[in-house]
């Protein structure tokens, strides 16, 4: 099977989403050596070396870099919901995205991660243009999204509350220590 990442995030180290995609998918490399990874990463002024921590020599994994800035692909993808990520990527069958945009797929199964939904709950505590990419992004979610991880059971009640979401495509994966 062929699973596509998306770790933009990485681009802004020390935070908790960025944490928990890095651990998230250095555990998956060190202990899966079956399936082939496709790890998307794109930032426009923070492209670095992307230290992962991988033990596991057997792990199959590419990443593809690329210089699109974030406010072109909420446009492309939260917006206009254009430009499947596999025209980037290549093919792949399940994709997983996290915190700032949802692209549209070609045929990959989609899952993504919740960390918290503050941009409903306490909007007039978040940056406008934060609020309003979140969600768009999280319309996205809610139509397409065939699995999501949520970092906790109060993310996991959210999601249900605001976004409507059936319980059945909830999960909880606690971000480790």
């Amino acid at each position: 099977m062929k699973i596509g990442i998306d770790i933009s995030q990485l681009a802004y180290s020390n935070t908790g989403v960025a944490n928990y995609v890095k651990n998230l998918v250095e555990n998956m490399l060190n202990i899966d050596t079956d399936n082939e990874y496709i790890l998307f990463y794109s930032s426009l002024r923070r492209i670095n070396n992307l230290e992962l921590k991988i033990r596991n020599n057997r792990a199959k994994y590419k990443i593809r870099k690329f210089r699109f800035p974030p406010k072109l692909l909420d446009l492309l993808w939260n917006k206009l919901h254009i430009m499947p990520i596999e025209d980037l990527i290549g093919e792949v069958d399940v994709f997983l995205s996290s915190d700032w945009t949802q692209p549209p797929t070609k045929k990959a199964r989609k899952i993504t991660i919740l960390y918290d939904l503050i941009v409903y709950k306490r909007p007039e505590e978040t940056d406008k243009m934060i609020v309003d990419t979140q969600k768009r992004r999280l319309k996205w979610v809610r139509l397409e999204c065939d699995q999501i991880l949520c970092i906790s059971n109060s993310t996991k009640a959210d999601a249900e509350e605001f976004l409507h979401i059936d319980s059945k495509k909830l999960q909880v994966v606690y971000p480790g220590i």
